[in-house]
C-alpha cells in the first residue's frame, strides 16, 4: 500500500501559486503542471481552501495563497490534505494464541507512532517559501 499522493500534489499546487503571484491561474493550468485531470486539483484545492491556505474562485478571477509562504508548513499542507490519517496500518485479527499474533500490534503501534510523530515534527520545519526557493534555484541550474 503507497502513500496517497495527495499531499505532494497539494505542495505542487501551492509552490505553483506561490511563483505565480502576478498572474491568475486556474485549475486547468495547475492541471497541466501536474500531468493531472483538474477535477483532481480542484478537489484537492477544495480541501486547501477549507484549511484557510488559499482563496480560490470559479474562472480566472483569482487563486491566492491566505497566507505568506513562509507562514505555511509544509505540515500544514499534509494536515490540509491528509488530516489525521496515520501513516501505518495495522493488520486486524492476528491470532492471539500466537506470540507475534499475540504482541505485533501493540509494538507496531508504537514504532509506527514514534515514526510518524518525526515525520511530523520535520515537516513543521519545511515552509513553502524554501520550496519555492528551491525550484528557483534547481531552474536556474
Amino acid at each position: 500500500m503507497a502513500i496517497s499522493t495527495r499531499f505532494s500534489v497539494a505542495v505542487h499546487i501551492l509552490t505553483l501559486i506561490d511563483m505565480n503571484q502576478e498572474r491568475s491561474i486556474t485549475s486547468d493550468f495547475i492541471a497541466a503542471s501536474v500531468n493531472t485531470n483538474p477535477v483532481v486539483i480542484r478537489r484537492i484545492m477544495s480541501k486547501l481552501k477549507k484549511a484557510g491556505l488559499i482563496h480560490s474562485s470559479p474562472g480566472v478571477s483569482g487563486t491566492y495563497l491566505l497566507k505568506e509562504a513562509s507562514e505555511i508548513t509544509l505540515y500544514d499542507i499534509y494536515a490540509a490534505v491528509d488530516g489525521t490519517e496515520q501513516l501505518f496500518d495495522i493488520h486486524k485479527n492476528p491470532n492471539p494464541n500466537c506470540e507475534v499474533g499475540a504482541n505485533i500490534q501493540v509494538t507496531l503501534d508504537t514504532v509506527f507512532n514514534h515514526a510518524q510523530q518525526q515525520m511530523e515534527a520535520d515537516l513543521k520545519q519545511t515552509n513553502l517559501s524554501q520550496i519555492t526557493a528551491n525550484i528557483k534555484q534547481k531552474a536556474t541550474n
